[in-house]
């Protein structure tokens, strides 16, 4: 008896969860370097201390296949902030599509701080 299998389109399809799709992006973004995190604000007030160790905190928006993102991360003192939102941007576009299928629509930056590139730095 010979047992013929749908095609892989016609077999299901795979959800992602918005929380997923958010963490996904949080280390993706963290992943190009001088990209730190963002404190938690609440009326534009930071609620604890900027540090780069933080995780980049991100909102996903999922419409079907579709995926619009909301990051807020800090970058280190001395990167040009245009150059390293566009490096985001790309790298966001490219690895939720890789890991996960989707397509990004829109990605929204918000630099939240500037922080030192050298932790422990003595000043003289």
């Amino acid at each position: 008896m010979t047992v013929h299998l749908p095609e892989a389109a016609e077999r299901g399809r795979t959800t992602v969860a918005p929380l997923a799709l958010e963490r996904i992006a949080a280390q993706a973004a963290a992943e190009i370097v001088d990209v730190g995190g963002s404190a938690r604000r609440m009326a534009g007030v930071a609620w604890g201390t900027e540090k780069a160790e933080q995780a980049v905190r991100v909102q996903a928006v999922v419409d079907g296949d579709l995926v619009n993102l909301v990051v807020h991360l800090s970058l280190g003192y001395s990167v040009p902030v245009a150059a390293a939102a566009d490096a985001v941007r790309a790298h966001l576009l490219s690895r939720i599509s890789e890991l996960t299928g989707k397509t990004v629509g829109r990605v929204d930056i918000a630099v939240t701080a500037l922080h030192t590139a050298h932790r422990n730095r003595v000043l003289r």
